[in-house]
């Protein structure tokens, strides 16, 4: 044990005196510092602004006078998708997906105010966080602080005479590994910071701790391949270009071209042709406005023959929104077999994507981190699902009473004169079929379980480097 820590002590001494190295050091320290704070701030911030709307979008529609219920229906609602304690490491889809939606009767919008669409949602940098620093910055540390680890032994000529004094070669690799170790601890010491201020807002601990293992194991494996590289090279240029390229191919071109091939294998229908099907689609369903259209023709004669009357004015419900209700159902039916297929074709690409972790622990960490924090495409998909059912309970909810609180007759003739619009209103009070929505990241079981099979892929990685570097000290020559 002396050996590896006199060694790994030699080796922070070269790195002290070293300038280029303190520079990377200093610069490092700097983004970590800036990102982390600026993201913080940030996503408190948004968190305050998403609750306050969502509290303000209720406040709005529960203090709506006596309407025509109908009206209420497309008055709508607003659901607002608030980031989870663990979004100020990794944001994840946020910043492209949107962040509310606004509800309403007959349609299912997307989500809204997205505060950049320049980024895909998998392999490219919308912004500067915590996450992309760890991801994407760190390894180039690494890579200028370890990339002659051995190297410069063989080229000073220590190499030899350690060797030959009985420094045997496991030995040498472990004090190097014992030293590049105790810098990427010392990296990750602002994570765990932000780990810890995630739960004292609410997070768990399982799910903070599975966070910030997951980024210590990928930069270790990374510490690895760059003491594995350093082992096997003869210069430090080969070294260096050798580690760069990976960097380059693991963080900038495998994410792309992954989510390239995703989305050639799984083509996705364009938003025209998609709007013309589910156009052709609602015609078939039929319009819940015109109460005499032949597609309600069937529900007419089974609410005349349930209730033994010859007309709809003698029903004891408002045939109006009867026709309301049953439309309502059968077209979110509809839209909800079009959200479906969409979510299923972009789960689809998102499933060829990750398997890419394999050959790039970027894509797996990447996955990883957001499926932790929250903040992947499953949560987002979970959102607009949550958000879908709040809109078809309170769209129904308003149907209710357009059907059982005003009658027919008042219905049909509301636009006679101002007495009659006034006479075909309803209570305030119905309005309180709206639910308050808070929107939070799944348990943490569940998102450890979305979790797995990338922090798996990492554990692969790790294993396999620990044996090749096991395999190269066996061949450690000068």
């Amino acid at each position: 044990m002396s050996v590896l820590l006199t060694l790994a002590a030699g080796e922070w001494r070269f790195w002290l005196r070293s300038r280029l190295v303190l520079a990377g050091f200093i610069i490092m320290a700097c983004v970590l510092a800036v990102t982390s704070l600026v993201t913080v701030t940030r996503i408190d911030a948004v968190q305050k602004q998403r609750l306050e709307h969502q509290v303000a979008a209720e406040e709005r529609f529960l203090a709506q006078p006596d309407r025509h219920p109908h009206r209420m229906v497309h008055y709508g609602h607003y659901a607002y998708r608030a980031p989870g304690p663990l979004a100020i490491i990794d944001p994840g889809v946020d910043r492209v997906t949107g962040q509310s939606i606004f509800l309403e009767g007959h349609r299912q919008n997307s989500a809204m105010f997205a505060e950049t669409r320049s980024g895909a949602v998998l392999g490219r940098f919308v912004e500067l966080t915590p996450a992309v620093a760890y991801q994407v910055l760190a390894p180039l540390l690494l890579i200028i602080l370890g990339h002659s680890l051995i190297i410069r032994e063989r080229e000073a000529g220590t190499l030899a005479p350690l060797l030959a004094q009985g420094v045997r070669p496991v030995a040498m690799l472990g004090g190097k590994a014992l030293a590049l170790a105790s810098v990427i601890l010392a990296m990750t010491v602002p994570l765990m910071l932000l780990a810890v201020r995630a739960t004292l807002n609410g997070e768990s601990a399982a799910s903070a701790f599975n966070l910030v293992g997951a980024y210590t194991l990928y930069l270790l494996i990374w510490g690895g391949l760059i003491l594995l590289v350093s082992t096997l090279a003869r210069h430090r240029g080969i070294a260096l270009g050798i580690l760069a390229a990976f960097w380059v191919i693991s963080t900038i071109i495998f994410p792309r071209l992954a989510a390239s091939y995703a989305s050639v294998t799984y083509p996705a229908a364009g938003k025209i042709e998609t709007d013309l099907m589910m156009a052709r689609d609602i015609r078939e369903v039929g319009d819940g406005h015109d109460a005499s259209a032949p597609t309600h023709d069937h529900l007419r004669e089974q609410l005349l023959s349930d209730y033994g009357v010859a007309r709809v004015e003698d029903l004891p419900v408002n045939f109006r929104g009867m026709v309301a209700l049953a439309s309502e159902e059968k077209l979110t039916r509809l839209l909800n077999q079009y959200a479906d297929d969409q979510m299923l074709r972009e789960q689809q690409q998102a499933a060829l994507v990750h398997r890419f972790g394999w050959v790039s622990p970027f894509i797996a960490l990447g996955n990883a981190s957001r499926a932790l924090a929250g903040s992947d495409l499953a949560g987002h998909h979970r959102f607009l699902r949550e958000a879908e059912a709040l809109r078809f309970s309170f769209v129904q909810g308003l149907n209710t009473a357009h059907a059982h609180d005003l009658s027919y007759a008042d219905d049909a003739n509301r636009n006679r004169d101002d007495a009659a619009m006034q006479q075909a209103r309803v209570s305030a009070e119905n309005w309180k079929v709206l639910s308050d929505f808070r929107f939070t990241p799944s348990p943490p079981e569940d998102r450890l379980k979305a979790a797995t099979p990338f922090l798996m892929m990492l554990t692969v990685w790790a294993a396999g480097m620990l044996a090749v570097l096991g395999l190269a000290a066996g061949r450690l020559r000068p």
